[in-house]
């Protein structure tokens, strides 16, 4: 059996139903779909992917990025996305893993590893693609594997973990990954902004305040934002809003008017414009169609 295929069987078995699974493993979520997903908005936190069958497709901005089996994803700031399956079948599901990023962890092995073994090449973007490498797969399959043996995970997850953060630590996404643990790294000061508006998204966003508080000044603030997010902060403000928006009126039951004063906006009519814009329907149709869909449908 090859690595890929006993990785498909390992979450197929600790899933078994359509959704989105955390596991006795500390971080590692895993998910299954037997049919496409609608596109899902949501904040993806720092974590890597990886997809065992099946395909998706992810967008930030304007940007496009299609992975499964062959590739995995590494997202290393909070990044409002939209995400759904594009290949999943009742024969073939999708299955995949979610691993959130441990900072801790990764400013120790950034502290003790041989600093030649980390590339000095700094990303942009905080999310990218790269190919699935044979050791990268073992190691994934390695940690999934510890599912099987309770017993063993207190122990044995922290070194799989360890190992795989090492190796990507070394590999393509050395730069991007050691941006998230040094404090003085342009991510760093970028991810320490999108903190601050996502603390304080319902409020007006000053940009010099914003700036100051990432140590930039509000020039160099506005350029490394948007070329790791691919937007500016205006936006990604208005990102959070409407997703926030788009949660209490499905979850809470708020008209439209409410739910957009809720989240920052004065303007009935411009919040249901951009709900629109972001969304593709007004409020109400909107909601309406994800109410009749299946929970598991919902899921990026």
């Amino acid at each position: 059996m090859d690595k890929i295929t006993e990785l498909a069987q390992l979450i197929e078995k600790h899933t078994g139903a359509d959704g989105l699974f955390s596991t006795d493993i500390p971080r590692l979520n895993l998910a299954r779909a037997t049919a496409p997903t609608e596109p899902n908005h949501v904040v993806h936190e720092p974590a890597v992917c990886v997809i065992a069958q099946g395909r998706k497709r992810t967008m930030l901005g304007d940007e496009v990025y299609y992975y499964d089996k062959a590739t995995y994803l590494t997202v290393s700031v909070d990044l409002p996305i939209v995400g759904h399956v594009i290949e999943a079948s009742e024969d073939e599901p999708y299955l995949s893993l979610r691993l959130d990023l441990d900072p801790t962890m990764l400013s120790a092995l950034l502290l003790e590893a041989p600093k030649e073994s980390f590339s000095n090449q700094l990303p942009d973007r905080g999310m990218s693609l790269n190919p699935m490498g044979p050791d990268l797969l073992d190691n994934v399959v390695r940690l999934v594997r510890l599912l099987d043996t309770p017993k063993d995970i207190s122990m044995l997850a922290p070194l799989t973990e360890r190992e795989l953060l090492y190796r990507l630590l070394t590999g393509e996404q050395s730069g991007r990954l050691r941006q998230i643990a040094q404090s003085e790294s342009r991510l760093h000061q970028v991810n320490k902004a999108i903190g601050l508006i996502k603390r304080n998204f319902r409020k007006t966003l000053r940009i010099e305040h914003v700036a100051s508080e990432a140590n930039m000044s509000p020039s160099s603030f506005h350029q490394h934002f948007k070329a790791v997010t691919s937007m500016s902060p205006l936006q990604y403000q208005k990102q959070l809003r409407l997703q926030e928006a788009r949660r209490l009126i499905l979850s809470q039951s708020l008209d439209a008017a409410t739910a957009g004063h809720a989240v920052g906006y004065d303007s009935p009519s411009q919040f249901s414009r951009e709900y629109a814009r972001l969304f593709g329907q007004p409020p109400l149709r909107d909601i309406a169609r994800l109410k009749d869909m299946p929970d598991y449908l919902l899921e990026g």
